[in-house]
């Protein structure tokens, strides 16, 4: 369990990290200015195209994305050797987690013992298959004769464990004094894990957008087309996971034979050198995009100044390259579709939906027994004390991981079967799907939230008793069901729409890769005459792919909704890039992010997000627990 890395990174050794980064930083950064070239174009063309009326009706939530802060003690193991020790832990808001010697120490504003970003952590509170995942880090070879060594801090059973374990980082142990608060800190910890991930999916500036495309371009250039969850993270974690992948075997070759120890304790220390792999190259791509930013808003305001004058012209190019070109590849497209993706489409869309008509009918069923029991307390004529308790609780219903639990599990029960279902096709992303519903009940459950406070505040008033408020508070019950019903029906098609894409664009991508690069050459020098950095060949085929691929998947939405009216029927190409907001990267997740479905490459915006920064929570608290009670 002690084992350590034979030797830390040396200077040399940091050197070549940051020259990896530089690399890929230098191979990344042009798909980045064509994509935000791209995010520019498609806005503009937002803003002039015709305005569609909002879809909207619930009232938007004006609290940050968050997790209620958790804290209590644990017992962690640490130090060199590492033992089991008392500490006092602290999950803030943002989504980091903390570690302080003793309570008091936290409470005096000290510096903490360690801290940790939860991005990409999995908990797990199971001892034995914690110690399986050790095993399988580190195997012993055929030929490899090694006495394993005492390991009694592992070995030992462990009450109430809390392992949170990473692909490239430290693994982090602890225990709880109870299974009551080993659940509790399993539930706060998994709400900062994917408050931590989604950050990038929640964004709403253009750059986000540009960003993650970016990302899926540059992968898809080495080969890589399928979906996963490489883009959970912010921006400089995002670059960080897919280098360290890339570096991984020849890290394993190079380092394993070295490590000193057996078994468990080998494991364990190839974490740590992981760990400082994995620190010393986010250091380096945090600075590279640091250093990129001003670029970045020139770039962004230039490219403003020279499209808006010309995009009447570029859109109309982009039509004209994008129906030649569906003449080129049509018939290998439909091939594909019929013969690989029409087989399974069906099945895939139907698991989709039943996966989040799952999740909204739980958050349905939540928000309904809250407003419910609002109702009881008022016509019961409690003191203005409990009834204040009661509103400031069911204002943070959707924050409250507890409750929210009964719709997240909603999420997770199916995916195993759907990942089944679409590994076939390359999509590896099923933890950014589930976090994508999840995010999708929290949401919707604030805006909820805030719109029954709102209209409650609007309708209670000093003339009315106990048994007419709670009239009233029946009329806001059933406005507020019928608003969340047609916003979770019309996020419900969104959801749907854009995991189905996920899914299956880019495993029709990598089928026409070899049609596509035979037919684009013939039309790169008109693209490149406009002169614009918003149209490439390359982007222009992938559109008119998207469209058509969009037609298939509402055609079977319509089918599982049983509706008439899916949004976007698109004919080919001509709409499918500019159906879809994007977003800012950001670095921290309480930066003000609002949830987009689903991740890169074909995030379609629910219809009802939350909105950006600039208010804080309390500014919002409706005013429903001054109503004048026992008059």
């Amino acid at each position: 369990m002690g084992g350590r890395p034979s030797s830390p990174l040396d200077k040399r050794q940091q050197q070549h990290l940051r020259g990896q980064v530089d690399t890929m930083l230098r191979n990344f950064l042009p798909c980045y200015r064509e994509q935000l070239a791209a995010s520019v174009l498609r806005q503009i063309s937002r803003e002039l195209g015709p305005q569609e009326p909002p879809g909207c009706q619930l009232m938007r939530s004006k609290k940050l994305p968050r997790v209620r802060e958790h804290r209590g003690p644990l017992t962690q193991l640490w130090g060199h050797p590492p033992q089991w020790q008392p500490i006092f832990c602290v999950l803030r808001g943002d989504g980091r987690l903390e570690w302080f010697s003793h309570r008091e120490e936290y409470e005096n504003g000290g510096r903490p013992l360690g801290s940790m970003a939860l991005t990409g952590y999995t908990v797990l509170t199971s001892q034995r298959e914690y110690l399986r995942l050790l095993d399988a880090l580190c195997p012993v070879s055929s030929g490899e004769h090694t006495q394993e060594e005492p390991e009694p801090l592992l070995e030992m059973p462990v009450n109430f464990p809390l392992f949170l374990q990473h692909p490239f980082r430290r693994h982090l142990c602890f225990s709880a004094a109870s299974g009551e608060a080993q659940r509790a800190w399993r539930l706060a910890l998994q709400g900062g894990i994917r408050l931590r991930g989604t950050v990038l999916q929640r964004s709403q500036a253009p750059a986000a957008r540009a960003f993650l495309d970016a990302l899926r371009l540059y992968r898809q250039h080495r080969g890589h087309f399928g979906e996963d969850d490489a883009t959970l993270g912010s921006d400089a974690e995002v670059l960080t996971g897919v280098l360290v992948r890339e570096l991984l075997p020849a890290l394993r070759a190079q380092t394993l034979p070295g490590l000193r120890g057996a078994g468990r304790s080998r494991a364990w220390a190839w974490t740590e050198l992981l760990d400082a792999v994995h620190a010393a190259v986010l250091a380096a791509a945090a600075a590279g995009l640091r250093a990129f930013q001003p670029e970045k808003d020139e770039l962004l305001a230039a490219l403003e100044k020279t499209i808006r004058p010309d995009v009447d012209q570029i859109l109309q190019l982009r039509a004209r390259v994008a129906g030649r070109l569906r003449s080129e590849v049509e018939g290998a497209l439909e091939s594909c579709l019929r013969d690989r993706v029409d087989t399974q489409l069906s099945q895939v869309t139907q698991r989709l939906q039943s996966t989040v008509a799952a999740v909204l009918s739980a958050v349905q069923a939540l928000l309904t027994q809250g407003m419910d029991r609002l109702s009881r307390h008022l016509r019961g004529s409690p003191s203005s004390t409990r009834l204040r308790k009661e509103v400031y609780s069911f204002g943070e219903m959707p924050w409250d991981a507890e409750l929210m639990q009964t719709c997240y599990r909603e999420a997770e029960r199916s995916q195993r079967r759907l990942g089944q279902l679409v590994v076939p096709f390359g999509f590896f992303g099923t933890r950014s799907l589930v976090f994508g519903a999840q995010d999708l009940a929290q949401q919707l459950m604030a805006d909820a939230v805030a719109t029954f406070l709102q209209l409650a505040d609007q309708c209670l008033t000093a003339a009315l008793d106990c048994a007419q408020a709670a009239q009233q508070l029946e009329k806001v019950r059933g406005r507020v069901l019928k608003k969340f019903q047609s916003d979770s029906s019309s996020a419900q098609r969104s959801f749907i729409r854009g995991w189905a894409l996920c899914v299956f664009l880019p495993f029709v991508l990598s089928q026409l890769k070899s049609s596509c690069r035979a037919e684009l050459p013939e039309f790169e020098g008109e693209v490149l005459a406009v002169g614009s950095p918003a149209l490439t060949v390359q982007g222009i085929c992938e559109d008119l792919v998207r469209g058509i691929l969009l037609q298939r998947i509402d055609g079977e939405l319509k089918k599982a909704l049983g509706v008439s009216d899916v949004s976007c029927a698109l004919d080919g190409c001509s709409e499918a890039p500019w159906d879809q907001t994007g977003a800012d990267e950001e670095t921290e997740a309480q930066r003000g992010t609002c949830s987009r479905q689903p991740g890169s490459g074909a995030q379609v915006q629910p219809p009802c997000s939350l909105p950006p920064p600039g208010t804080s929570a309390a500014s919002s608290q409706p005013h429903l627990s001054s109503f004048p009670l026992n008059k």
